[in-house]
């Protein structure tokens, strides 16, 4: 057998062992539980009842702040609804979202762009980049407001993906969840987004 032949049957073996062993080991990250390990909100269940469950909890309202969870509205499309933390605010109408399980089932996407397109421009109704169209989806979404976490990013960390942020009242779990998330390795971000496929921590 020369070289080239056992170059190639060693480049399958290894090719076939990396397919076997993905499966078992791929576990994509919910928008709740990355929206919970990154902006210190501890609530848990569907993303549609963070809204109520937050009442008497912490605060809401309907102005964007870094660190705070943006609830999305349950929808024919999106049943159970959706979380995204608000990692930077443009304008009054213009946020950047880091938020996992959107555009890809279990991607990352970091500092991706979000509009308010509602009627009384009170981020009833919102547009969000998406993935598989390089820009603003052409689907808008109802959602109920804005969750605040009591804390905001610190201010050189607004350059950095969101995820990156563990707040010094964290849980220990939290900052743990944060670090690892850290150790991820990215392309340039920028208001078009990026995904990454990580593994669930809980």
């Amino acid at each position: 057998m020369n070289f080239k032949a056992l170059a190639a049957r060693f480049a399958l073996v290894v090719s076939c062992g990396l397919m076997t062993a993905t499966p078992a080991a791929a576990q994509f990250w919910q928008c709740v539980t990355f929206a919970r390990s990154v902006s210190g909100i501890e609530i848990r269940g569907n993303a549609n009842t963070w809204w109520s469950q937050a009442e008497g909890r912490y605060e809401r309202g309907h102005t964007p702040k870094a660190g705070s969870v943006l609830a999305f509205a349950a929808t024919s499309r999106m049943r159970v609804g959706h979380v995204a933390m608000v990692s930077q605010v443009i304008n009054d109408h213009e946020v950047l979202l880091t938020h996992a399980n959107w555009s890809r089932p279990g991607a990352i996407e970091t500092n991706v762009r979000a509009i308010d397109v509602s009627p009384a421009g009170d981020w009833s109704m919102v547009k969000v980049w998406y993935g598989p169209q390089g820009g603003l989806g052409t689907s808008a979404y109802p959602t109920k407001g804005f969750i605040y976490s009591g804390h905001a990013p610190a201010r050189d960390t607004l350059d950095a993906p969101a995820y990156q942020v563990a707040s010094a009242n964290h849980t220990a779990t939290q900052r743990a969840n944060a670090a690892q998330l850290a150790t991820i390795q990215h392309g340039p971000t920028d208001p078009r987004g990026i995904f990454t496929l990580v593994n669930e921590a809980n």
